[in-house]
């Protein structure tokens, strides 16, 4: 893109464009020109609606948690996924029932809003709460910039608020006081606490023939019967081309005369100013100040003075003049001594009295103390200059006909040749390659083979750019790569073939009337016994496997069955007895399970009126907006759907045929 418009800014239609912009931004004013349409919207039902920009930024929210849990996620991937269908079907459920609820009545008041925002923000971790530190007040900027943080603005998130605060009141009203009936838990006691005894014995893998092993005929014939789980994806080879202003520090030097000349342009920034550190008692009228301020010089302690008024003193510690707001109390700390306590004073927030605890006085900035930081800044801004020089001397190259690789060598810049690569980056052991970020994947698995990209800005001084040297289509491995692998594996499914062919033939024993002390005698085994076997204490036997205890809690008295054991094994078992649980543990269990079952109730309730909400208001929703919203490329999309279903029908007609 940068490489697009470099070379566009130097034709001329670049200045006639440019001249009716300006033309159009004086006639119809800048806002006109970029509005965007009122019908574009992503989802719409009732009053409410879903922009490009709102599902957009749940879609990022969304992408970073992943990426903190060490997972990528594309556009294109999220599409593949099906991830973009079900953000929107939830968003519209979502919207629905808040619809619902607005046209019922349910609006919470603003005073309840602020209330609970305050709440909110007071519940922060210390250092990212929305207050000033000194006063305590709420502080606007601040809670506009932690919002910007999460891609929120003050309004979108105290709409979410708005409906978190309506819903919650609705469904608390729904379920004030609901508790199911006792059956209801009852029955779940009832199933939970069924105990059953259990007589098992194991299939000796030493019982049965050991499978040779395999022919190359075989493992193919293994290999397309599990071609969906060994295909290797499509990985390419790239050549990578880095402009990297981190990567240039080191070696840029900084003049001493612009260390010099920076420290004196910011030398009153960087000057410490004087502080203080008082305590300060709001007093109830001037009297009550007088009186405390008699107190504090008789040196009694600011707490019990403030505590004999029903206040608490207020502490400020080491703040500028500028720090203090209300400039009356500014005005007096800054005029006393250490140790020395004001007279009343009638600030803005009425009367109080300070006492002056400590005072640390002003010290003048030192060029010897900022050199560090003014040059390591300089050194910064110098390295992205160069980066960005390269960047032109690259660019210049290009647009004389040089390959990316050939003008990256002319730039100077570092050209790194990868691995065979998947679209997440990542060689086929799972190693993620360093350095290439999503837009750099992006724009290598959107070109075909020998393609070249267009310089990637990555900000702060890091620009790339990507040749693909190879493309390596999705398919099998050779069969000589995998043979080892694939051919132990193919021994155990064989052997594991054997072994439920053999616990068949001996649960067909028992079943026809043979002991099963018998039976495992017969393969060299010995009947197990579990007794009181329950789905409450099932967690207590794991060691039998999943599969064995699953087909245990499925079958009847006197049932046979052979059921797969842990690793490589099958097992006989048989149910002897089943036998109701306890009726006191029952009553326990069964009163215990109710909130419990009320709230899985109360979830049903949530999950039903949310779908009655989305059938009843019938939101309208515009997948392709969504979609263009997050980056997807829809033009190229439908192309893509529209060739695989061409190419799906020819191949069902040739098969026809």
């Amino acid at each position: 893109m940068l490489a697009g418009f470099r070379s566009f800014a130097k034709s001329p239609f670049a200045i006639v464009l440019f001249g009716l912009l300006i033309v159009s931004f004086a006639v119809f004013g800048i806002s006109d020109v970029f509005k965007q349409p009122s019908s574009s919207k992503v989802i719409v039902v009732g009053s409410r609606s879903v922009t490009p920009d709102d599902f957009k930024a749940r879609f990022d929210n969304y992408r970073n948690q992943l990426q903190q849990q060490g997972q990528s996620l594309t556009p294109d991937e999220a599409v593949q996924r099906g991830v973009d269908r079900g953000m929107l079907q939830e968003l519209a459920l979502q919207e629905s029932m808040a619809e619902l609820i607005k046209k019922m009545g349910v609006r919470p008041s603003e005073a309840l809003v602020g209330e609970v925002l305050h709440k909110q923000l007071s519940q922060l971790p210390p250092g990212t709460r929305p207050f000033d530190p000194v006063t305590g007040k709420f502080d606007k900027q601040m809670y506009q910039a932690l919002l910007a943080q999460n891609n929120l603005t003050p309004a979108t998130y105290e709409a979410s608020l708005r409906d978190e605060i309506a819903q919650s009141q609705f469904y608390a009203s729904v379920a004030n006081g609901l508790r199911t009936p006792r059956i209801y838990s009852a029955l779940q006691a009832v199933y939970g606490y069924e105990s059953r005894d259990l007589s098992a014995f194991a299939i000796n893998p030493t019982s049965v023939a050991q499978p040779a092993a395999p022919t190359d005929a075989q493992l193919q014939a293994f290999m397309n019967e599990n071609a969906a789980r060994l295909t290797l994806p499509e990985t390419r080879v790239l050549s990578v081309v880095r402009f990297s202003a981190k990567a240039l520090e080191p070696s840029v030097s900084v003049d001493p005369a612009e260390v010099q000349k920076t420290f004196d342009f910011r030398k009153d920034t960087l000057a410490q100013p004087e502080t203080r550190s008082l305590v300060q008692i709001v007093a109830p009228d001037a009297k009550a100040a007088a009186a405390i301020a008699e107190r504090l010089r008789k040196g009694e302690a600011p707490a019990d003075v403030a505590k004999a008024y029903g206040k608490q003193p207020v502490m400020i510690l080491d703040k500028p003049k500028t720090a203090l707001p209300d400039r009356k109390v500014a005005d007096a700390a800054f005029g006393l001594g250490e140790g020395q306590v004001s007279a009343p004073i009638a600030g803005e927030l009425g009367q109080s009295v300070i006492k002056v605890l400590k005072i640390t006085a002003a010290k003048a900035a030192s060029l010897e103390a900022a050199r560090p930081q003014i040059e390591a800044d300089l050194r910064v801004q110098a390295a992205q200059s160069k980066a960005y020089d390269q960047t032109q001397t690259f660019q210049d190259a290009r647009d004389a006909g040089a390959n990316v690789v050939d003008a990256a060598g002319k730039a100077g810049a570092l050209v790194v040749t990868t691995a065979p690569l998947t679209a997440q980056g990542t060689d086929l052991g799972g190693q993620p390659a360093a350095g290439l970020t999503p837009d750099v994947l992006k724009a290598a698995f959107a070109l075909p083979a020998g393609g070249e990209s267009d310089l990637i800005e990555a900000g702060k001084g890091e620009y790339f750019a990507v040749r693909v040297e190879k493309v390596n289509k999705a398919a099998l491995p050779p069969l000589a790569e995998v043979k080892q692998p694939l051919t132990q594996q193919w021994m155990i499914n064989e052997l594991v073939k054997r072994l439920k062919t053999k616990a068949d033939e001996l649960a067909a024993r028992v079943r026809k009337g043979e002991s099963m002390e018998a039976v495992a005698a017969s393969a060299n085994a010995k009947v197990i016994k579990v007794a009181g076997l329950s789905r409450e204490n099932a967690q207590q036997h794991q060691a039998l496997g999943r599969d064995l205890l699953v087909a245990s809690f499925d079958a009847k008295p006197g049932q046979v069955f052979a059921a797969r054991a842990p690793q490589v094994g099958y097992v006989v078992g048989r149910i002897d007895a089943i036998r109701p649980g306890d009726t006191n543990e029952i009553a326990r269990a069964a009163e215990g399970m109710r909130p419990q079952t009320s709230m899985a109730y109360m979830r049903d309730i949530g999950q039903a009126g949310r779908a009655a909400a989305r059938d009843k208001l019938k939101p309208q929703l515009n997948l392709n907006l969504a979609r263009q919203a997050i980056g997807v490329d829809t033009a190229a999309l439908a192309q893509a759907e529209k060739d695989g279903a061409a190419k799906g029908g020819a191949a069902k007609k040739a098969s026809a045929q």
